[in-house]
């Protein structure tokens, strides 16, 4: 399970999809896949959220990883490379991009 804490030494990617209410929920069932049978099972993953927003046009994904070059490997490995033409094919783009927790509340 994630945890937002600058106390933590992890990378956080924090992916966005822009799509479409007509196919939100087919990049859902893309994503919530790719989870379930790939990318939970890599190494140095530690987990993610997927969120949508209520009109259905943008997705986030929130996910850590041990290492930043964990996440590269993933990423770059064939099968994630083919989900990511799946992926792309369902939205108008999507970008992950890694950061910093700098603070968290609550």
């Amino acid at each position: 399970m994630p945890t937002i804490s600058r106390a933590n030494d992890v990378q956080t990617v924090i992916t966005t999809f822009e799509t479409s209410p007509g196919s939100c929920q087919d990049l859902l069932d893309e994503l919530v896949e790719a989870y379930d049978s790939f990318i939970s099972r890599q190494p140095g993953f530690i987990g993610a959220g997927l969120h949508v927003n209520d009109a259905q046009t943008r997705v986030a994904n929130y996910s850590q990883w041990r290492r930043r070059e964990d996440f590269q490997s993933m990423l770059r490995s064939e099968e994630m490379r083919e989900r990511n033409r799946r992926f792309n094919a369902l939205c108008r783009g999507f970008e992950p991009v890694m950061y910093d927790v700098v603070k968290s509340y609550g």
